[in-house]
């Protein structure tokens, strides 16, 4: 098939649009003899008729395994080296408690960059000593909370946080551990607004300055300095980044030795997932050897010894482990000179991805509960909110006959989806399922139109309750259950429970997940 001009050249019409393309899928994501996407053995439909759309779907086996495989691979190629690793779910890219207890039975530690994700790592029983505290404006309140629980380590981020920790740990009677957090000057080849290592940013310290402000840090009775810390950028494709970044930071290091002990050497996270079909990044294994490699051959170059390493991963775990389903609303196809688009607008949108509205980031997607043999169309997938870039996927191929009540998932959307979602247009969030062994369960409750009504102070309670006449439209009631009119339509026995089933929040529907 010819090119369609309308579509970016990096993407061809497939042989077939209901394929599920390798790499970017959960690791369970299969399609049933009826055409319908599994994850973790549970199909789109049922996951639909369950709890409703737009619905976060995790694969809690995927996401286990890559981070196991992940701590494995950096643990075997580090010891090669003579050292140690200490790795961090960078918990920014998604975090419930769940989540949170899966990624320390794999032997990970926990990064958080607020108050509020600390007190989810706590709640979890995440052992406070195996979380590292980010953040380039902590405040006082949170750096108190996290110096008074014994947090393993507080990343500095600016000059003025070394006297501000240093007092908190020393009213608590503590020694904080500390990295101090600098910028090497090497970015990423990833777009620009996530390359998060420019010297004129807001993170961190710029290079010339660390040995002044490390001096500081020592100077601290109540202060021990584990080491500096870097992060060169987001989404980021094999390890050149990482090499330059890595031999500056040593560099940097072997001065600092020279006044003291710097045991470790912390150098972020950042690695990327494919989100399309030409996305091809770099395999864990390969970066663990090769980030081995770089640090061992900078060291013997200095002559300094190999510190522990510490890296932050967080989308390349549960990134790929999470889809989300929507259902598609309307389509309407769109003439552009001797082409066409046609647009599919779902009941989700910017509220539970702003990413491409935020990043112009590229998404896939696929009719999750029938295949077809029909033509592949260009199509753009449209979120149901009242902005022109509300855009779900930009461009994809779906068969040409996806029709309303379809259901769409989009994979690789565990990372940055949920974390950054809000209540645009006054959109409840969707509920995260985990699913595993065929089963299905809430991890995160969905928001509905009474709990965004309960924060609005100037409604009465009682006015919370949104119903309708006896038309035998849905109604929704504070309690959680779901009633109709005498027509029995989706009847008043309260099986949406605490399950949440029945229909999409954004629709008031659902009311329990």
């Amino acid at each position: 098939m010819a090119h369609n001009p309308l579509a970016p050249e990096w993407l061809s019409s497939p042989a077939d649009a209901n394929t599920l393309t390798d790499g970017l899928w959960p690791s369970s994501a299969r399609r049933t003899d009826d055409g319908a996407i599994t994850i973790g053995g549970v199909s789109a439909g049922d996951l639909a008729a369950q709890f409703g759309t737009p619905l976060y779907v995790i694969d809690e086996t995927d996401a286990r395994t890559r981070a196991a495989q992940l701590r494995a691979a950096f643990d075997a190629e580090f010891a090669r080296i003579g050292t140690t690793v200490r790795v961090y779910y960078a918990a920014k890219a998604f975090l419930s408690t769940e989540v949170a207890r899966w990624m320390v039975e794999a032997g990970l530690n926990i990064d958080v960059c607020s108050g509020g994700e600390l007190a989810v790592a706590l709640a979890a029983g995440v052992a406070p000593g195996r979380i590292g505290f980010h953040g380039n404006n902590k405040s006082r309140a949170e750096i108190n909370d996290a110096t008074r629980v014994g947090v393993g380590t507080i990343i500095i981020d600016s000059p003025v946080e070394i006297e501000r920790v240093a007092e908190a740990a020393g009213r608590h009677g503590m020694v904080q551990n500390v990295r101090l957090r600098v910028n090497s000057g090497v970015h990423a080849h990833t777009h620009e607004f996530l390359a998060t290592s420019h010297e004129d940013q807001k993170f961190g310290v710029v290079f010339e300055d660390a040995p002044a402000l490390v001096a500081a840090i020592r100077a601290q009775p109540s202060l021990n300095f584990l080491g500096l810390h870097c992060h060169i950028g987001s989404q980021i494709f094999g390890v050149d980044g990482f090499a330059e970044s890595a031999s500056r930071l040593l560099s940097l290091q072997a001065d600092l030795l020279a006044g003291g002990p710097v045991p470790e050497l912390n150098l972020g996270g950042g690695f990327g997932i494919a989100y399309t079909s030409v996305d091809d990044p770099s395999p864990v294994a390969d970066l663990a050897a090769a980030l081995a490699d770089i640090v061992a051959a900078e060291c013997a170059r200095r002559g300094i010894p190999v510190p522990v390493i510490a890296i932050e991963p967080g989308r390349v775990i549960i990134g790929p482990a999470g889809v989300t389903l929507y259902e598609v609303g309307t389509t309407k196809p769109v003439r552009i000179g001797e082409n066409t688009r046609l647009y599919v607008s779902v009941d989700g949108g910017m509220s539970d991805n702003a990413r491409p509205a935020l990043y112009g980031a590229e998404y896939s997607v696929r009719i999750a509960d029938r295949v077809s043999e029909a033509a592949p169309a260009l199509v753009r997938v449209a979120g149901k909110h009242c902005e022109s870039g509300d855009i779900v996927v930009d461009a994809d191929y779906l068969p040409g006959d996806v029709a309303p009540g379809d259901l769409l998932m989009v994979p690789a959307t565990g990372a940055y989806c949920w974390s950054l979602a809000s209540n645009y247009n006054y959109v409840g969030r969707p509920a995260v399922v985990a699913v595993a062994d065929g089963e299905a369960r809430v991890i995160v409750r969905g928001e509905t139109i009474d709990d965004l009504l309960a924060r609005d102070a100037g409604v009465p309670r009682s006015a919370h309750e949104v119903s309708t006449s006896s038309t035998g439209e849905v109604s929704t009631s504070s309690t959680g259950e779901v009633s109709t009119s005498s027509t029995g339509e989706a009847g008043s026995t309260g099986e949406a429970g605490s399950t949440g089933a029945a229909g999409s929040t954004n629709d008031m529907k659902e009311t329990t997940r």
